[in-house]
């Protein structure tokens, strides 16, 4: 009982990464980006490619497909948003396009590298485990936790402490009030959108690890995963998304210790409960409409 406790506390911290980056970009710009997790599968395949052929440690593979992916987040916001903001139906629109571009992603992947999991073999993080409250756990665990606290400590110091986190929380509140207040949406929006995706490739580079490996079609089972995560902490308050993981780690991990047949489920019975019982979240309040 207190290994699945403590390894779903774990597990919690990496899927709250998973999700921040939707929950944040939600939150901004009130479309649910279908296309989140193959973002991560795209941080996955750069962890595996860089190290099986330079030998770049996932954690140098990590920041530099953050990066990237921040910038080419940047430049999806304005290639595809502004235009999405001016259909009559921009959250419809929104979905469809975003499930499109999942599926485009997805086919570009397999016709890349197969359809063959891939992962990292090597004991990159050493071959011993570590101890944490009395329980021996692999070290990649522990390592991943530490990451992940450390993208949301750096999350909220943006959100909170700098002057583009005031704007960005100022659009989370309403977007005609901000623009009012003479901040530029398109600058605000983008940024938070890059951010959004560099968080997911940021996990995809551990998921070789935390998830045993990726294949191209990994990415809607865990947009799937990220909503249902940050349903449970409050969908639009990204930093309810620490909740949510850690609900969902931890339920994780007593599902698959007792009853593992039913783990895949979890996610999917978890939305619809919290649907129906708490809509806005059991930590959030009510969102306001854009």
């Amino acid at each position: 009982m207190l290994y699945a406790l403590v390894a779903g506390i774990l597990f919690g911290l990496y899927y709250a990464l998973i999700s921040l980056g939707l929950n944040l970009s939600f939150g901004v710009l009130r479309m649910v980006n279908l296309a989140h997790g193959d973002f991560v599968m795209i941080g996955g395949f750069t962890a595996v490619v860089l190290y099986s052929s330079w030998h770049v440690h996932p954690l140098v593979s990590l920041v530099l497909g953050a990066a990237a992916v921040f910038v080419v987040g940047i430049a999806l916001y304005y290639l595809l948003v502004p235009r999405i903001a001016t259909t009559k139906d921009p959250e419809m629109i929104s979905l469809v396009l975003f499930f499109g571009l999942s599926q485009v992603i997805e086919a570009l992947a397999v016709i890349h590298f197969g359809n063959n999991e891939q992962s990292i073999f090597d004991p990159v993080f050493g071959t011993q485990p570590v101890s944490l409250l009395g329980q021996s756990l692999p070290a990649v665990w522990l390592v991943s936790g530490l990451v992940s606290l450390v993208a949301l400590a750096l999350v909220y110091l943006y959100l909170y402490r700098s002057r583009l986190g005031y704007s960005t929380r100022a659009v989370m509140a309403s977007r005609e009030e901000a623009e009012v207040s003479g901040i530029n949406l398109h600058r605000v929006s983008a940024i938070a959108f890059g951010i959004g995706l560099g968080l997911a490739a940021a996990a995809g580079a551990l998921a070789p690890f935390m998830l045993g490996g990726i294949t191209p079609d990994i990415g809607t089972g865990l947009t799937t995963t990220a909503f249902a995560v940050i349903v449970l902490g409050s969908l639009g308050n990204p930093m309810g998304t620490i909740a949510g993981g850690l609900i969902y780690g931890i339920a994780l991990m007593l599902m698959q210790t007792y009853l593992p047949s039913w783990a895949s489920l979890l996610p999917y019975v978890l939305l619809l409960l919290v649907l129906l019982v708490r809509p806005s979240g059991l930590f959030g309040r009510q969102v306001r409409s854009a």
